[in-house]
């Protein structure tokens, strides 16, 4: 490893020339070599990544260069190691015409406009009540509760966008204000879009009056194309009275109103396509959660956002650069209606890879039983990655990373992940789990107490408290660890010393099928005087001699097969089609007091969460929370 490590280090010089031509073949060596990696050499952060990274971070044609994610390999271990291991970089920053060095990395100073002393400053989260969050909802809320309650001394309005009663719940409704607590996002005002359906409606008649709007019954498909195309509507000149008389078949939810929509007249064939006559108002008879039967007609979201939004003093509208073709269209209505003006501002909204953050798809997989729910562990959303084992605030501190930059990135999980493990390390106390398969019985030769309990702490660096472990001639130990015992070898037993491998039995069965016979016996001899810092093998064992708990564990894969779905793919072809497994075990008797959503670590197998606590009859049911590595 050594020598692995050593190459690594001399192929860095390679990248420290501030020239792209130079430096693009030795970037993409790394990039194809950490494609299955985690890390540069072995399983663990080594001289070799900090080298590397120092490097590139060092060399700023190389750091924008891997900024810009054309090699998604090396950008997804460079933003790994940025944020789990955070080397420190003495870097030779560009100037400014100030003359004054210029920061490279992303910050929070992104120049919103007019903001005065701050206090004036009003934000929004506007979530259609037709989901759970899910974490790229959690970037946007984060962010506009931090431009208004701390990088600012402002208001954060919650308002919920409840305009297609076809979607929408009250359960999505009561989740998303629980979530939002969860995160310790404190809203000043909460409004749904349903308070001003009134006044909607009556700006959509003067709208109509003053030709700015005109109704439509071109069938979806026809009219798609003629948006594209940038070709006029049949209807478009239609006259104010017409138009009037249909909105108001719209409005009784009639036979004839359903085939018919109100569109802004904006353009036919501006390069924008958003600007292209835009739909503004459906007709939908089914009954809202909050309104009832009252309407039958529904403004679309990219309508009413700018209304409210200037209605309710929202000064800036902060969301993701996927709305930058329609933020024209957002001022075209403050413009055009003559109402207070409002900014706008785009961040990258958080993407990762292997995810689906589709609320249709999401919607789909749920629908279809492909997940068990909304909270199901392999979900994207607030509730999924919780039951995951995420901490909320290490949630919080991930996304805060992120900041409010425009640069689009599909990002990896592990880094995610990483930054949970520094948060649940501290305060996850340490167990024992022995997989049920093929467990193997074993004598301790020169254990004479009989059957005795000590008190050990349950983590060796930070005070949980203490646990019991239970001592006696007869215990149990992984079958994987038995077969790599040799006759005479010296071992250590965690959290009791070392012993002597003086006799193993073998079933005489056929080879299995990792090549080895089956262990079905073993007899070590203690030998505590000897150095537990000389052995290689540390391992697990409980002792026979207690209430064993029964336990499952369960572990995740990722829902799809590609990286990054694109358009045209079904998402019937990239599902996953094992993304559970599951293994029966049992653990030491303290695990019994464990209770659902307590984090702890069964050594050598890793950090999990209570999902069921265990209750006689019914095994405990641990959720594995993954750490960010291999």
């Amino acid at each position: 490893m050594d020598t692995a490590i050593a190459e690594w280090q001399a192929r860095a010089e390679a990248l420290k020339p501030l020239n792209l031509k130079q430096i693009e073949g030795p970037l993409g060596e790394l990039s194809d070599h950490l494609t299955l990696r985690s890390f540069v050499v072995g399983y663990e952060y080594s001289a070799a990544d900090e080298t590397l990274f120092k490097t590139i971070r060092g060399n700023r044609v190389a750091h924008a260069y891997v900024k810009q994610n054309l090699m998604p390999n090396l950008c997804r271990w460079f933003r790994f190691i940025e944020e789990v291991y955070a080397p420190q970089v003495v870097t030779v920053q560009s100037k400014g015409k100030d003359g004054k060095a210029k920061d490279d990395g992303a910050n929070y100073d992104i120049g919103l406009q007019d903001v005065g002393d701050g206090t004036g400053v009003v934000t929004r989260f506007p979530p259609e009540p037709s989901g759970y969050l899910h974490i790229g909802h959690a970037k946007a809320a984060l962010l506009n509760d931090y431009f208004a309650h701390e990088k600012y001394k402002g208001k954060l309005i919650l308002r919920f966008d409840d305009t297609n009663p076809t979607k929408e719940k009250q359960e999505f409704q009561d989740a998303i204000v629980e979530d939002l607590a969860l995160m310790g996002i404190k809203p000043d005002q909460v409004s749904y879009t349903s308070d001003y359906f009134d006044h909607l409606y009556e700006v959509c008649v003067q709208l109509i009056k003053d030709g700015g709007a005109y109704a439509d019954d071109t069938a979806q498909d026809r009219m798609r194309e003629e948006r594209m195309d940038g070709i006029a509507s049949a209807r478009r000149e239609a006259s104010v009275e017409d138009n009037l008389a249909h909105f108001e078949e719209m409005k009784k939810g009639s036979e004839e109103g359903l085939k018919w929509c109100i569109r802004a007249k904006m353009s036919v064939d501006d390069p924008n396509k958003a600007l292209r006559d835009p739909v503004i108002y459906r007709c939908n008879p089914e009954a809202h959660h909050r309104t009832g039967s009252t309407w039958k007609i529904y403004p679309t979201y990219d309508f009413c956002c700018p209304i409210v939004d200037s209605l309710e003093g929202v000064t800036h509208a902060l969301r993701t650069t996927e709305y930058n073709d329609r933020d024209a269209q957002y001022q075209w209505f403050i413009k055009t209606l003559k109402l207070r003006g409002v900014y706008n501002w785009g961040f990258a909204r958080l993407n990762f890879i292997r995810t689906l953050l589709s609320k249709r798809k999401l919607t789909k997989i749920v629908d279809e039983g492909v997940v068990t729910g909304w909270d199901d562990a392999r979900m994207p959303t607030i509730r999924g990655v919780r039951r995951r084992g995420v901490q909320v605030p290490a949630l919080r501190e991930f996304i805060l990373k992120q900041g409010p930059s425009k640069n689009i990135v599909n990002m990896d999980w592990n880094s995610f992940w990483a930054t949970n493990k520094k948060h649940i390390d501290p305060v996850a106390a340490r167990y024992t789990a022995i997989a049920d398969a093929n467990k193997v019985p074993v004598t301790v030769v020169g254990h004479t107490g009989g059957t005795t309990i000590e008190e050990k702490a349950k983590h060796a660096k930070y005070d949980l408290g203490k646990k019991k472990v239970v001592f006696s001639k007869d215990i149990l130990m992984e079958q994987e660890d038995a077969q790599s015992f040799a006759q005479g070898e010296e071992i250590t037993l965690m959290n009791w010393g070392n012993a002597i491998v003086k006799n193993i039995s073998h079933s005489i069965n056929p080879l299995s099928a990792h090549g080895f016979k089956t262990v079905t016996g073993l007899e070590l001899e203690l030998h505590l005087q000897g150095d537990v810092k000389t052995t290689s093998k540390k391992v697990t064992w409980l002792s026979k001699d207690q209430n064993l708990v029964p336990v499952e564990l369960v572990d995740f894969d990722y829902l799809i097969t590609k990286d990054k779905l694109e358009e045209e793919d079904k998402l019937e072809d990239f599902l996953n089609k094992k993304t559970e497994t599951r293994v029966k075990a049992v653990a030491d008797l303290n695990v019994a007091d464990l209770k659902v959503d307590d984090v702890f670590q069964f050594d050598r197998k890793g950090y999990f969460r209570v999902d069921k606590a265990f209750q006689h009859g019914e095994p405990l049911v641990a959720y594995k929370i993954p750490t960010g590595g291999k």
